[in-house]
This record gives structure tokens, sequence and C-alpha cells, in this order.
């Protein structure tokens, strides 16, 4: 279930998660746009049953992680992102969103790749709602990657890819300034 998510048009779709939340430490859920019209035409699904899933996995318990990837011309408006955004804060401002660069691939070619500016607006705004973990993935980055306290800013996690490089936390802790960060690290 990590990395994509099964939406469902039957009542059933809350007991199946309940179901599956007791063997998950964490989940990373796709939330590929915040309007109903771009769920259904691209992904073929509601946007409800998304939120829905987000907002019951972290209420069971279950470490919730937010992707979207931003499309250019599909989700990459600034009124759009800042509803996601606001939407994972209501939920728990703890909750990290990654936000990932769009390449054209297989079925959507008639897109070009996500500006790295659009990535770094999406990066900004999801800050200043409030979230204290916003990432960009599918681009190297110096910033985009790691891991900074949210009280101090000091880098704790140096990650490059999908590799982490160097934990600085000390049992859980900023080493500057004590605040606890929340996660679960593998």
């Amino acid at each position: 279930m990590c990395g994509k998510l099964y939406s469902y048009d039957t009542p059933i779709e809350n007991h199946l998660n309940r179901d599956i939340a007791p063997y998950l430490d964490a989940i990373n859920i796709d939330l590929k746009a915040f309007s109903e019209k771009s769920c259904k035409s691209v992904c073929g699904t509601r946007l409800a049953p998304v939120l829905e899933t987000i907002q019951l996995m972290k209420t069971l318990g279950v470490w919730v992680e937010v992707t979207t990837l931003i499309i250019p011309g599909l989700n990459d408006g600034s009124s759009e992102l800042q509803d996601i955004a606001r939407f994972i804060n209501s939920v728990g401002l703890e909750i990290p969103w990654h936000v990932s660069r769009f390449y054209p691939a297989y079925q959507m070619l008639d897109r070009p790749q996500t500006p790295l500016e659009t990535l770094n607006l999406a990066c900004d705004i999801g800050r200043e709602e409030g979230l204290q973990y916003v990432y960009q993935g599918n681009v190297p980055t110096e910033e985009g990657e790691n891991t900074y306290c949210h009280n101090c800013g000091r880098r704790v996690i140096e990650r490059y890819g999908l590799q982490r490089i160097k934990n600085h936390l000390e049992k859980g802790k900023c080493p500057d300034c004590g605040t606890k960060l929340a996660g679960v690290l593998m």
C-alpha cells in the first residue's frame, strides 16, 4: 500500500483501511490533486476517499506522509497547492509533505517536467501554512531531501536520493535546541 492509494467507491473502504492499519508502522499516501475534476480525469478516482484515508490513518496511529506529484498545468497553481498544504496541516502539522517533480512519461507526454521554481513555491507554501516537514522529490537539491529542526532550523538528517547519509538526532531530538522531532526512523 506504500506509495499508492487505491480508492473504492463503496462504504467498505474504511473497513479495509481499519483492517490493515494494525500492520502498518507508516504509510505514504499520494494526494495527486485537490479538485474532484483532476482526480477523476487523471486518476479515475474521487478526492474524498483519499482525504478520509489520510485522516483515518492518522487517527489510528499510523505515521502518515503525503506525496504530491506536481504536474504543470494540472495541479501546480498556488491556490491548489495552498489547499493541499492547509488540508495536511488540519490533519497534523507534523505530517511530511513530499512535493515531487513530474517528468513526461508513459501516458502523459504532453506536459513538460515540473520547473524547480514550482517545487520551491510548493515548499514555501507548505512552510507558510505551518507544515514542519516539507521535502522535494525526484530532483536532487541541497535542501530538498534533508530534514531540518522545525524549531531552530538545524539540519538533523542528511539524505541524498533514497540514502540516509547522516543522522544527527540524539534520541529523536535536535542536538542544538533539544526539540523532539516527529517521525518513524527505520
